[in-house]
């Protein structure tokens, strides 16, 4: 049974594709969250912005997609809620992505 994880992808209000993710992010639904990626950047090595200040949990497959990703585009720019900031800096994540704690959300 696949966790939880709500998502859409659309374009910010900065123009920049989007992803906004809700939930937990783990091995039983990291397709889905690899597909919003992909739908989000798709056509374009240009900036994505991917929102996950309403994902209090990511495990390591939730992190290889985002360093895929951040492969992929020329500008990753990551809102995370601030109990995730430690395991993306840990990972090396935040050397080649921009992270930013962003609002904590329910």
């Amino acid at each position: 049974m696949a966790t939880e994880l709500n998502l859409i992808a659309d374009i910010g209000a900065d123009g920049r594709p989007r992803v906004t993710a809700a939930g937990e992010i783990d091995l039983s639904n990291i397709e889905a969250f690899t597909n919003a990626l992909e739908t989000a950047s798709a056509g374009t090595r240009g900036p994505i912005t991917v929102d996950l200040s309403a994902v209090k949990y990511l495990d390591s497959a939730g992190i290889n997609a985002l360093f895929e990703q951040a492969d992929q585009v020329d500008d990753l720019h990551l809102i995370v809620h601030p109990i995730l900031i430690r395991v993306l800096t840990i990972s090396g994540l935040t050397k080649i992505a921009k992270v930013e704690a962003g609002p904590t959300k329910t």
